[in-house]
């Protein structure tokens, strides 16, 4: 399977259903990053947030070796502003240790802050995710140090959002975020967010860089196929993992939505 580029193409490999899991494709080296990257979107976004970079000593030595791989030169920043992905440095204290976070350019976050998770440990940075620690904590640890240099890995995931924004970082009453959503407006008022991931180590520093890049739809765009599978985790997922994501503020929204959409079509 590969990922591709756009949402229709990411949703057949995003988990809509059943417990977690790292769901990884293997990749060729023109699959890691987007090929026609919007320059002009990072910049604005880094030149407004600054707070978007941070860096701990640790990952000096990976971002060095990231930079060359990228012929980029002027560290993380620029490494990013460069590509489409953000770019988190991930290092062991020692080998077979935990990974940290200790390094990171985030223009584009999904309601994460990059002061809250820096210096911390994979488990740690995922513990608002419902179930993690749980069902994938100890596999991720174990893939992560097993982890070559000479594979590439991607995996996906989707969200459904009342806006298209790069950075997605809502505040407040998640029902008055989607108040105006409604099964008759859906198709331009819900948005699919997929974060397109990817997992390389690097050679010499065995840092791990992990990219996320960041593509939208409405949800009007997509295909039956691609609009069935969201559909689907509104059933698919559990309680815990449905109220982070705001679920049930949309649901009865996406479903009826849906619904109408494949009714129109069976009539036609």
């Amino acid at each position: 399977m590969s990922l591709g580029f756009s949402v229709e193409t990411l949703l057949p490999a995003a988990r809509v259903s059943g417990p977690l899991r790292m769901g990884l494709v293997r990749l060729d080296e023109s699959e890691w990053l987007e090929p026609a990257p919007d320059l002009a979107a990072r910049k604005a976004a880094f030149d407004a947030h600054p707070e978007s970079v941070a860096v701990l000593p640790e990952a000096e030595a990976g971002i060095a070796e990231l930079g060359a791989l990228l012929g980029v030169a002027g560290g993380l920043e620029a490494a990013a502003r460069a590509v489409w992905e953000d770019l988190c440095i991930m290092t062991q204290d020692q080998p077979g240790g935990p990974f940290r976070l200790t390094g990171a350019a985030v223009a584009f976050p999904t309601d994460w802050r990059l002061a809250e998770k820096l210096g911390r440990p994979l488990h740690a940075v995922h513990e608002p995710i419902h179930g993690y620690a749980e069902q994938l904590s100890s596999g991720v640890d174990k893939f992560m140090d097993g982890l070559q240099s000479h594979n590439l890995f991607g995996r996906t995931n989707a969200f459904v959002m009342p806006s298209d924004a790069l950075r997605y970082m809502p505040t407040g009453d998640p029902a008055l975020r989607f108040a105006h959503v409604t099964a008759e407006n859906a198709g331009e008022t819900l948005f699919v967010r997929c974060e397109r991931e990817t997992l390389r180590r690097l050679p010499r520093s065995r840092a791990i860089v992990f990219t996320i890049g960041i593509y939208r739809a409405p949800l009007g765009s997509l295909g039956d196929a691609a609009l069935a599978r969201l559909a689907q985790s509104l059933e698919g997922y559990g309680e815990g993992e449905l109220a982070r994501r705001a679920a049930p503020h949309y649901a009865d929204a996406l479903a009826g939505y849906a619904a109408r959409r494949a009714g129109g079509r069976q009539a036609a």
